[in-house]
């Protein structure tokens, strides 16, 4: 039987959606790049930039420019988090410690889970990351996306947090990282009600059930590990969204004993699709 959604899904149109025009959204020139200082020094974290390897030192200034450029009414929490963030990077170097503290119990009303409270212990030096909450985004089934739907959460998050993201986190979810705790509910909001997206799971709860790519694109899928993903993902709604086990408990689903969503390594639970006749050769092929 074909997969069916539980409900219709709504084509999202980044022409409808944007927040920024493309004249801010490519603000700076390479050379002003080359010439860019941050606002604080950070020699032990630019040796990070350093060597033919790809560079979250070299991103991360990249939105530092960018933010630096925008207007102040185009931003909704501080232009400098990401310089900041940067600066306590370096003083975390410096004294061969975090500085960041433990953020107890923040996030959206109804849920317990999908925000993770960050907070600098040392706000008075860095204020822009005074707060600094991550938000986990449930990535859809083998986390096939359109460049609206992509565009339209980068404007989302540059809008109300720092513009940083990870594409994904080690088990799945988009991570949205650092904002303030003001921001969280009308992102929750923009996410369930505008982009029909929903949180991902944190905590001592379900995290967010993720999958291979499964029977959409290849031969060895035993069984279809997206149709499975999303069934489980609506089925256990409480046991992802409100915590109550005593510690984290996470589900993936493998097509096939390649293991290409990592489901024994990082699941307590794998489900994994194996061939279930005899060996078949095409002797001829």
């Amino acid at each position: 039987m074909a997969f069916e959604p539980r409900e219709p899904q709504k084509e999202l149109k980044y022409d409808e959606l944007r927040i920024y025009t493309d004249e801010e959204l490519s603000n700076y020139t390479e050379e002003e790049l080359k010439n860019f200082k941050i606002k604080h020094d950070i020699p032990d974290v630019e040796e990070l930039e350093k060597g033919p390897w790809p560079s979250f030192v070299a991103d991360a200034k990249r939105e530092a420019l960018h933010r630096r450029k925008l207007s102040d009414d185009r931003m909704m929490i501080e232009r400098d988090v990401v310089e900041d963030l940067l600066g306590q990077l370096q003083l975390s170097f410096d004294d061969g410690e975090t500085h960041w503290k433990h953020g107890g119990i923040v996030g959206v009303f109804g849920y317990g889970g999908g925000v993770i409270g960050r907070y600098s212990d040392v706000p008075e030096k860095y204020p822009s990351i005074a707060h600094f909450h991550t938000l986990r985004v449930n990535q859809p089934a083998s986390k096939f996306y359109n460049s609206d739907y992509l565009r339209t959460i980068c404007d989302l998050w540059e809008y109300r947090g720092s513009g940083l993201m990870n594409m994904h986190g080690s088990t799945g979810d988009i991570i949205f990282l650092g904002t303030f705790t003001e921001q969280l509910e009308p992102i929750f909001y923009e996410l369930t009600h505008v982009l029909q997206q929903d949180l991902g799971g944190s905590g001592s709860n379900l995290r967010t059930p993720s999958c291979c790519v499964g029977r959409a694109r290849c031969e060895w899928a035993c069984f279809d590990t997206q149709d499975m993903c999303y069934e489980l993902t609506h089925y256990y709604q409480d046991e992802l969204h409100r915590p109550a086990f005593p510690y984290k408990f996470k589900f993936k689903f493998d097509g096939c004993p390649n293991c290409c969503v990592a489901s024994i390594a990082r699941a307590d639970m794998s489900f994994i699709g194996t061939w279930r006749d005899e060996i078949r050769i095409d002797q001829e092929a």
